[in-house]
């Protein structure tokens, strides 16, 4: 092979190698490239995507305080007990309990206003004509403290508005849960039992907000800010 052919060929590798070198680097720069713009889309999207709750970030669920029975008897059936109700949307009013009429149904609601129970607690049923229901924590109607006590009787009637009694699943279902009528109800004492009376502050409850659960709503009912006892001679 002459001297001439030798360099040519040597030429050609080099060119080919030097070639080579160049679509390697290339391959390299425009894959950098992709990576870079990839990273940057990304980025973009995820601060315009609303970012997903982990378990974390997830508000934690309100603790329902629980009892394993009906409390001890505190009460002295002799005094005279008032429950002031504050709503969180504003105003209050006044319940008289009835110690003397539904001794351990009284002693329940004052231990459990006591407690803080009822704080934030809504109206989760609310019927025009008829009356409003709370006490229920869950706010799903079938809620309750974690015990459950007798029903008890007394010559008291739902004749009249602001009645205050004990709601139930049936007969000595007794928990929490209460309803304030909205006039005279045909209901039994027989069948509820009666422990209180509102003497003042009728105007908010009228103006609880109605709430069928049977309904569907798609919006929590009114909700209690607070209870608070007090006792006297």
């Amino acid at each position: 092979m002459s001297n001439k052919s030798t360099k040519n060929t040597t030429r050609t590798k080099k060119t080919t190698q030097r070639k080579r070198r160049e679509y390697s680097d290339l391959k390299l720069i425009l894959m950098l490239v992709g990576v870079v713009i990839l990273a940057i889309v990304v980025g973009e999207l995820a601060k315009r995507s609303p970012a997903r709750e982990t378990e974390s970030t997830l508000p934690a669920a309100p603790v329902i305080k629980q009892y394993d029975a009906p409390p001890a008897m505190t009460i002295d059936t002799a005094k005279k007990y008032m429950a002031t109700v504050k709503m969180e949307k504003g105003g209050e009013f006044v319940i008289e309990l009835y110690p003397d009429k539904a001794p351990v149904t009284v002693n329940s609601f004052v231990f459990l206003a006591r407690e803080g129970f009822f704080d934030g607690v809504t109206f989760h049923r609310v019927l025009e004509g008829f009356m409003a229901q709370t006490g229920d924590p869950s706010g799903s109607g079938s809620g309750g403290p974690g015990y459950q006590f007798d029903n008890e009787y007394s010559d008291l009637n739902f004749d009249k508005e602001g009645v205050v009694a004990m709601a139930n699943a049936g007969l000595n279902t007794n928990g929490s849960q209460f309803f304030i009528t909205f006039g005279p109800v045909p209901l039994s004492s027989s069948d509820y039992t009666i422990f209180g009376q509102v003497i003042s502050g009728m105007d908010v409850v009228k103006g609880i907000t109605r709430r069928d659960p049977q309904k569907n709503p798609n919006f929590t009912g009114d909700v209690i800010s607070s209870i608070t006892i007090t006792e006297g001679e």
